[in-house]
């Protein structure tokens, strides 16, 4: 049996139909339809082999490579076979994205229908198994980490009931092997580690996954260079992967049978190989190429307005790789507000290299042409940021009914205290007006 065993809760390990975006249900609490029908609708379990899970989130199998890579006995498995290998183990690595339903999305459905998301009760329902509970008590040692990671300091009771012995807070590539070593070796782990800056992997230190990623998604860069105060994605530096190493990846994917779509993540796809806001035309166009020899979809995580409307040219040409084996494709696109003074001071850079108080016009001409290129994207936008106005809720209220003719997916999501704005109070529903209704 291996001494490390790597997993996720069930909304996790799912690949959702093969549709990331409809991942997104996991956000939503218990409702009208039945608790059974509703898993296999949006988070059906993934398959597996012997409890070994046929894909697992991307974030995890960079763990599962890393550790690999340094000579550690670890295994990957779904939390619902967990029992069957949990017997010899003296580490247990969980990966979490929402765990106690923190996150935007599910705090915004929480907080609205008053009940605990999915994702957060499957997390919970992990902790808490008979398996995981018997290990602690022989000595296991438990090991938090992934985007999620952060939500444990507004939840140090369920720290301490769930034993939780190190949580990582960052890009752990460079820390995780030392943290795995000291929890083998039984000696004391910090409650919280945050990984510094200096400790931030280079590209080059950031090991290929050797088993698929739930839909194929595979990492082209990352961090941003935009600087929104409400994320903390802007903290990292900026890095993107050469194509040969995103291609070794998709490779993965493709020759396990799994899949031969891919998600192309970064907070940018748009920008891939720049070191600015203005688009890398080769560069992008020299991906997609390479990209759509080998895979049969693609789809995108995330997609900036600004530098779709910087290029409209190059973004057409994208389209038309990308079109050629698929009707349509997604992204994930941040709106925020319509308003031009909270764009010009939660997010200045967010319309670079234009004028942030561009920023609504930049928005209806992006998804305009979003609209005539087959991108549908899923929109988000913030509700309750520090000291927003009537005003601005106003200018975001008629900037929506602008797009209303546009194939898009627009939620209004309440403020999460994240980035440089971590310190402020987080936005509740009692605070909601009737503009806010509307």
């Amino acid at each position: 049996m291996p001494e490390i065993l790597l997993t996720a809760d069930r909304t996790l390990m799912s690949d959702y139909h093969h549709n990331e975006f409809i991942g997104f249900g996991t956000c939503a609490p218990p409702n009208v339809i039945p608790d059974w029908l509703y898993s296999f609708l949006f988070f059906p379990p993934i398959k597996t082999a012997r409890g070994i899970p046929v894909a697992a989130p991307y974030g995890l199998r960079k763990i599962e490579a890393q550790l690999l890579a340094q000579g550690f006995d670890v295994l990957t498995v779904d939390p619902d076979h967990i029992g069957d290998y949990i017997e010899g183990a003296k580490v247990l690595g969980v990966h979490v994205m929402d765990p106690f339903g923190l996150g935007p999305a599910s705090s915004t459905f929480a907080a609205i229908l008053k009940k605990e998301p999915f994702l957060a009760q499957h997390f919970r329902l992990l902790m808490e198994s008979r398996a995981v509970r018997r290990a602690k008590k022989r000595g296991l040692k438990i090991v938090i980490g992934g985007p999620g990671a952060w939500q444990f300091r507004y939840r140090p009771k369920l720290v301490e009931k769930y034993g939780v012995d190190c949580i990582v807070e960052g890009e752990a590539e460079r820390v995780i092997g030392r943290i795995m070593q000291a929890a083998l070796n039984g000696e004391s782990l910090p409650r919280y580690y945050e990984v510094s800056v200096e400790e931030t992997p280079s590209v080059e230190e950031i090991p290929n996954i050797i088993n698929p990623s739930v839909n194929g998604l595979v990492e082209i860069g990352r961090g941003c260079c935009r600087g929104c105060s409400f994320c903390s994605v802007t903290l990292r530096p900026l890095r993107w992967y050469p194509i040969e190493k995103i291609m070794a990846e998709i490779n993965v994917n493709i020759r396990s049978g799994y899949t031969r779509g891919v998600c192309l993540h970064a907070e940018d796809v748009m920008l891939y190989g720049s070191k600015s806001t203005m688009p890398n035309e080769d560069k992008l166009i020299e991906l997609h190429e390479a990209v759509m020899k080998r895979c049969d979809s693609i789809s995108w995580s995330h997609c900036s307005l600004a530098s779709v409307v910087l290029k409209p040219k190059l973004f057409a040409k994208i389209s038309e790789i990308i079109l050629q084996k698929q009707p349509w494709w997604g992204a994930e696109v941040g709106i925020e507000t319509g308003s031009r003074e909270l764009a010009k001071k939660i997010m200045p850079a967010k319309a670079h290299p234009f004028k942030p108080e561009e920023w609504p016009d930049i928005v209806r001409s992006g998804m305009g042409l979003m609209h005539d290129f087959k991108l549908i994207p899923a929109c988000t936008l913030i509700v309750g940021v520090p000291n927003e106005t009537e005003e601005d809720i106003i200018r975001t209220i008629e900037l929506v009914e602008d797009l209303k003719d546009v194939r898009s997916l627009i939620v209004p999501l309440f403020f999460v205290p994240l980035g440089r704005l971590k310190n402020e109070d987080w936005f509740k529903e009692a605070q909601m007006t009737e503009l806010h209704k509307e």
